[in-house]
């Protein structure tokens, strides 16, 4: 059992049902899973860009990510039906404990100027999403073997039903949310 998953356990989850006067344990909040992606609109020029970015994604996330195709054709945008231009990768149970706390204690640190994730960004159904400009602030990635620096998308998908709930949930998990 990851580390998070018995604090969640042993810790956050009385401290929610008092903080929030929640009787019924399974009206707790919890967090379901955590999506990781990476758009690449340069990879429609660059296919090597699709390949250095996955394995990015994989060193961060400890999984193999999904590429993402293009829809639609874009002619402006010179993209074409069926071309790759993203990955993204589902984590869930252990394994989006383990990322939640590598998120928390190392990577948000060394984010350059960071003074706290920003409280807006919830999307009014208890989840959060957050988005990090570079990729080097994870440990995994070896600064001299990157081709270029990307940014990444992360949601945060909880159980809470109201923003008020997901807030307080993060809060416990150590996410550090200002005003």
């Amino acid at each position: 059992m990851a580390r998070l998953a018995k604090i969640y356990l042993d810790t956050i989850k009385p401290a929610l049902r008092e903080k929030l006067g929640i009787a019924n344990d399974m009206a707790i909040p919890k967090i379901t899973k955590i999506t990781i992606n990476m758009g690449l609109g340069e990879a429609v020029t660059d296919k090597k860009v699709i390949e250095k970015a996955v394995e990015d994604l994989r060193k961060i996330s400890g999984q193999q990510p999904v590429v993402c195709n293009a829809r639609v054709s874009v002619a402006s945008f010179k993209l074409r039906e069926g071309f790759p231009i993203g990955c993204k990768v589902t984590l869930r149970r252990n394994k989006m404990y383990e990322f939640l706390d590598r998120l928390v204690s190392i990577a948000l640190p060394r984010v350059r100027d960071f003074r706290g994730l920003n409280a807006k960004s919830f999307d009014g159904s208890g989840n959060y999403n957050l988005g990090i400009r570079e990729q080097i602030v994870f440990p995994e990635i070896d600064y001299d073997q990157i081709d270029s620096i990307r940014g990444l998308d992360i949601a945060i998908t909880t159980t809470a039903k109201t923003d008020k709930e997901a807030r307080a949930l993060l809060e416990e998990f150590g996410l550090p949310l200002r005003g």
